[in-house]
């Protein structure tokens, strides 16, 4: 059975401790959104998928109540970065099994101000650390600096990118500054400023060679999806609004991503090629039917080593790709044009919805300024370290 996204719904995405709100308060906001754009009711949704990471176990249950108390099952889900696109990824799952004909999938997060700790990807006590596998790999091949770990390890993964292909700080930070010009038009992005290379190469250094304007902030913010089968579609003559999910797949670590002792490995790169030939072939599609993509900006190295993983160029060229203007409107991919988790912010819990979110608008030919022309299949890639991969694939009939 097939599944359809028919409503989305976000909040902007807000510096921490800027808006006085709690994580309810966006998730009302955001599913309340979703479920006027599909012009379905709370009390239609049979099945509640909600992601987070930095709340307490039934936070889902204290958010979704904002919008009614049904009884309907809560899941709630935690994957790191990836967990709004696993929250995503249950819901279709409920769909295409036929055991649920509307589910809501909602991602939320409310962060503290400053890089991340352990909770989602931080080294926190190396022996106890989630994530300490993928830090002792960095550890080993470069030592471990006074550094936000996260910008450590991806910091380290471009060091490496450099060193062998020699991609160049300026590729680097042509990333930035393409998320940050997109960035301009998306009234829910966290920042809206647009910076020249020159600008962000000036900025102060996280880990070198990764500046701040590379790398993306803490959030707060939410993001809901209404997903839908397909008898739920035409029973509620809902075509106009549905866009498919043609084909979704999740990857987690393996070896591959720690045999070789490199960070670009250790990071994810593995697992996003994985789910790219997974998606690919189950949809019948490729890199070159692809119209518009939200990938996983975390760090700026980190689009230019999804580039490579998802085949939209060969492995050492992906920071000519970016140069060339191929990943821009005008190019033949446009990427990231919600602004990418650099500009637009990265809440975690909401990131991966937010993601389909912004690629549900293109599709439906909703995203006003930001709109990839013509739009009609569309990829979302969201990464999690410890770890998980998550591609979606959509496209509109």
């Amino acid at each position: 059975m097939k599944a359809y996204i028919v409503g989305v719904g976000m909040t902007r995405f807000e510096k921490p401790e800027t808006r006085d709100w709690q994580y309810w308060d966006m998730v009302r906001e955001a599913g309340t959104a979703a479920l006027t754009d599909a012009g379905v009711r709370y009390d239609q949704v049979e099945q509640v998928p909600v992601g987070y990471c930095f709340q307490a176990s039934t936070a889902g249950q204290r958010a979704v109540y904002e919008l009614g108390l049904t009884g309907v099952p809560v899941y709630n889900v935690n994957n790191n970065c990836a967990t709004g696109s696993t929250a995503l990824m249950l819901a279709r799952q409920f769909v295409e099994g036929g055991g649920s004909d509307c589910v809501l999938a909602v991602g939320f997060e409310k962060m503290s101000r400053g890089s991340l700790g352990a909770g989602a990807g931080g080294a926190g006590d190396f022996a106890t650390s989630p994530v300490a596998r993928h830090y002792g790999i960095m550890a080993a091949a470069h030592g471990f600096e006074a550094s936000p770990p996260t910008a450590q390890i991806f910091g380290n993964a471009a060091r490496e990118h450099m060193e062998r292909y020699g991609t160049t700080p300026e590729q680097l930070a042509a990333v930035g500054a393409k998320n940050h010009r997109h960035s301009v038009h998306n009234p829910y992005a966290q920042f809206q400023d647009p910076y020249t290379v020159e600008e962000i190469l000036a900025a102060r250094t996280v880990h070198s060679p990764l500046t701040k304007l590379q790398c993306s902030p803490t959030s707060d913010g939410a993001a809901a999806a209404v997903v839908v089968s397909e008898r739920f579609v035409e029973r509620h003559g809902l075509g106009e609004r549905a866009v498919e999910i043609a084909a979704q797949a999740m990857t987690t670590d393996t070896e591959t991503s720690f045999a070789s002792g490199s960070c670009i490995d250790a990071v994810g790169a593995p697992m996003t090629r994985a789910a790219a030939r997974q998606v690919y072939t189950a949809s019948g599609l490729g890199p070159d039917d692809l119209d518009v993509i939200e990938l996983h900006d975390c760090f700026s190295v980190n689009e230019l080593l999804t580039y490579e993983a998802l085949g939209l160029c060969g492995e050492g060229e992906s920071g000519e790709l970016v140069e060339s203007g191929a990943t821009t409107y005008g190019g033949r991919w446009v990427v990231n044009p919600s602004g990418g988790l650099i500009s637009k912010g990265h809440p975690l819990g909401a990131t991966g919805i937010a993601q389909a979110a912004e690629l549900t608008w293109h599709l439906r030919d909703e995203a006003g300024a930001r709109q990839v022309p013509g739009a009609r299949t569309a990829l979302a890639h969201n990464i999690g370290l410890g770890g998980a991969a998550v591609l979606t694939l959509l496209r509109r009939g």
